[in-house]
């Protein structure tokens, strides 16, 4: 037990020289910079989802399947590459009606199959889901709309953080009558932009892409933590 207590005071004397050693022991001023860039996307994907029930689960798997295989096909004749479809397996299920009383009773089996899409241009998202939907694709499970180049509008936002952590910096360095040093310390974690995400929905309700995704836009945000000298 002696050994063991010893042990443990060591290690919280090297965590706490640790943390000291993290940090600053002189006059510093810790500042943090954001910076966003707005973006149009060009680019989307998207997941659809074809459902059937029948009385028999032969039948409810071949109707899936004839939905899927027509879409992608039309998919494809509208050039569509088979890199960008993705069709989940068939999920196949028994359906009961539970009474109040008595045993369940089987009312029929349920099929279903998802398809992810990739779209290279957005202007053609509308026509493919039209497709989807001449098809028998009955539901939407999201469409996400994406930027292309994705790298230069994240350094575009890493550098308006920057920006702003200096001039953060220099403001309140001023108000305080005080002069900045060099850097100290500089803390970063790139942030992922969110995509634009649309709500599921069945296909038989409208969808006005004027008001859903043309107008969208893409926010990428960039975040930088920084710690600086003061000098008199």
């Amino acid at each position: 037990m002696k050994l063991i207590s010893q042990l443990a005071v060591v290690i919280v004397s090297l965590g706490a020289v640790t943390a000291q050693a993290q940090e600053p022991n002189f006059p510093h001023l810790v500042t943090s910079g954001y910076g966003e860039v707005v973006a149009k996307p060009d680019m989307a994907q998207f997941s659809v989802k074809v459902t059937e029930t029948t009385m028999n689960a032969e039948q409810a798997k071949a109707a899936v399947d004839k939905v899927i295989a027509a879409f992608t096909t039309q998919l494809k004749s509208s050039g569509v590459s088979a890199q960008q479809i993705s069709s989940s397996n068939l999920y196949l299920a028994p359906q009961y009606h539970y009474p109040k009383s008595g045993q369940p009773e089987l009312v029929g089996y349920r099929a279903s199959r998802s398809v992810t899409v990739e779209v290279d241009d957005v202007a053609n998202l509308n026509q493919y889901l039209d497709i989807a939907l001449a098809n028998g694709i009955n539901q939407v499970d999201n469409v996400q709309l994406k930027v292309r180049d994705e790298a230069k509008y994240q350094q575009q936002a890493r550098m308006a953080a920057i920006e702003d952590a200096k001039l953060k910096a220099r403001s309140i360095a001023k108000g305080f009558k005080r002069n900045l040093g060099g850097v100290w310390r500089v803390d970063y974690n790139t942030m992922n932009p969110q995509p634009v995400m649309m709500r599921a929905m069945s296909m038989n309700e409208k969808m006005d892409a004027s008001d859903t995704y043309q107008d969208a836009t893409l926010v990428i945000r960039d975040r930088v933590d920084v710690i600086y000298k003061l000098v008199d």
